[in-house]
């Protein structure tokens, strides 16, 4: 199912609102919007990895899933407005409007779904589908091959309304949560080397870095297959970018490995990409 085009984002998102689905705009490559300079690097109390951000006076669509809000009046507001020009898809917040979607990204994970899930809501995506379910959960991704779960903290894309009847959400989902593997943080004797700097800034304001590293996350998180591979050329591409002036720190290194781990890639996996990426670059 496409989407509406550009100059339909703001009407489908006033629609969703006013439904009580709190919505956001997404950029190119199916990212947030970064964040304004009142709210770079932490300055209005949000935390920087857009997990737990907000919610702060900020009037633009900033912190990722926290920006998505029901409040007519600031999804047409001015600087909003701006945003729905330049978006390329309208998002949503699955945990704010009390819903859970199990994104399927392809045909296996589609028919695996149909045999041990219960039929719901579905959106047809790119790949394969999105199953709603009137309930909300922790998101998680890479419950199993091709299937990740997006709910409180989150976003998913808006396709359209879909076809079926909501079905409350099973336990059923809510047990692959429960057996994924937990997501631990590398051990001192794996831990990254940050570049101290010395090099050229080529950063224009914080929020060129913070936008790297989001849209980074987003990358790896997005990654369907390759995820060995996606995650060496991503930490290539940070460090290319922001690696020679001591900008990075263990903060933006940490939210890399976290979300390559949270793909399945080990502590150590996650620390040799980085060390050959390095090494490729001659640092």
């Amino acid at each position: 199912m496409t989407q509406p085009a550009t100059n339909d984002y703001l009407q489908t998102a006033l629609a969703l609102a006013a439904s009580g689905v709190p919505v956001l705009p997404l950029r190119v490559g199916k990212v947030p919007f970064g964040n304004c300079r009142r709210c770079a690097d932490n300055a209005c109390g949000g935390r920087p990895n857009m997990k737990t951000a907000g919610p702060c006076a900020c009037p633009g669509p900033c912190h990722g899933w926290a920006a998505a809000t029901t409040d007519p009046a600031v999804v047409d507001s001015g600087v909003w407005r701006r945003a729905w020009w330049r978006a390329s898809a309208v998002a949503y917040h699955p945990g704010g409007a009390g819903l859970t979607v199990v994104d399927l990204d392809d045909a296996d994970a589609v028919e695996w779904a149909r045999t041990a899930l219960p039929p719901t809501r579905t959106v047809p995506t790119t790949r394969g589908e999105h199953w709603i379910y009137l309930g909300r959960m922790r998101s998680l991704n890479a419950v199993r091959p091709g299937v990740d779960i997006k709910s409180t903290m989150s976003y998913a894309r808006y396709l359209g309304p879909g076809t079926g009847s909501l079905t409350a959400l099973p336990d059923a989902v809510r047990a692959l949560a429960d057996r994924a593997p937990a997501v631990r943080p590398a051990q001192s004797d794996v831990r990254p080397v940050v570049p101290v700097g010395g090099g050229e800034c080529r950063h224009r304001t914080p929020v060129f870095l913070e936008r790297g590293i989001a849209m980074a996350e987003q990358r790896i998180a997005e990654a369907a297959t390759g995820v060995h591979a996606t995650v060496y050329r991503t930490f290539l591409a940070v460090l290319s970018t922001h690696g020679r002036c001591g900008c990075l720190t263990d903060s933006h290194v940490s939210r890399l490995f976290t979300a390559a781990q949270a793909k399945g890639e080990t502590a150590r996996h996650c620390t040799d990409a980085w060390s050959n990426a390095r090494t490729a670059l001659g640092m």
